[in-house]
């Protein structure tokens, strides 16, 4: 293990946890714009319909690590319901997370954006995500403003997604770095662990106690080096440590 010139951050229960989805709360907020809906469909049937056409799409796209961009998703789902909504594609995309998956920042995590601002280390975003990546930037950006993140990669702008190694070597592209010169820091072993290993990168396993609605249990043995850490100081601690 060796020093970092760079920490890249997973977004959803690394840097930020959303602890629920609430697709029909998310629906209503955006149907509350509708100047149309011919067939007069509630919210409800609106989101139990985009629940199925997602549950179509998901095992497609996981088996075969690639993303799909959620403006074509709800372009889709609209137009095919007939319901017109006079937003631009990120104000609907936006009303609809804010409502369905609120999110809040992990526990001591500004703590670790200070220290390594203050350190010199620089820092990037790589998420698994259908959300936009401007819609993913205008959350981060929000709730650390003092973050100096270089890029914030959202799979839904590159197709593919973690582990696929090619997104985590656009990032090693983009900072121009060696990958062992790299830090990446997730909660999910298998995408973010194994996916930065694969990479070249040094491993963070962000092991927190706050359950994941959407992460599978990961029951394999890590079998290559890593730092595993249960709380966001203890990475300070480790950092110190190689100074």
């Amino acid at each position: 293990m060796t020093y970092p010139k760079m920490i890249i951050f997973d977004y959803g229960h690394t840097l930020m946890c959303e602890l629920g989805f609430n697709g029909v709360k998310g629906t209503e907020a955006v149907m509350k714009y509708a100047v149309y809906n011919k067939n007069n469909l509630t919210p409800i049937q609106d989101s139990e319909f985009s629940a199925n056409f997602f549950s179509k799409l998901r095992p497609i796209a996981r088996t075969n690590a690639l993303e799909f961009h959620n403006h074509k998703f709800q372009r889709m789902l609209y137009e095919y319901l007939e319901i017109d909504i006079p937003l631009e594609p990120d104000e609907i995309e936006q009303i609809f997370w804010d409502n369905a998956a609120p999110g809040e920042k992990m526990s001591d995590i500004d703590k670790v954006i200070s220290y390594i601002n203050e350190n010199k280390i620089r820092s990037g975003v790589i998420s698994n995500i259908s959300f936009s990546g401007d819609s993913l930037a205008e959350r981060i950006n929000k709730n650390f403003p003092n973050n100096k993140f270089e890029f914030i990669i959202a799979s839904s702008e590159y197709i593919v997604r973690k582990p696929d190694p090619m997104i985590f070597e656009l990032a090693i592209k983009k900072a121009n770095l060696k990958p062992e010169e790299i830090w990446f820091c997730g909660d999910n072993v298998y995408y973010d662990i194994a996916g930065a290993n694969s990479a070249g990168m040094f491993p963070v396993w962000y092991d927190s106690n706050i359950e994941c609605y959407y992460r599978d249990k990961y029951t394999d043995t890590i079998d290559y080096n890593h730092q595993h850490i249960k709380n966001w100081t203890e990475i300070i601690d480790v950092l110190e440590g190689l100074k």
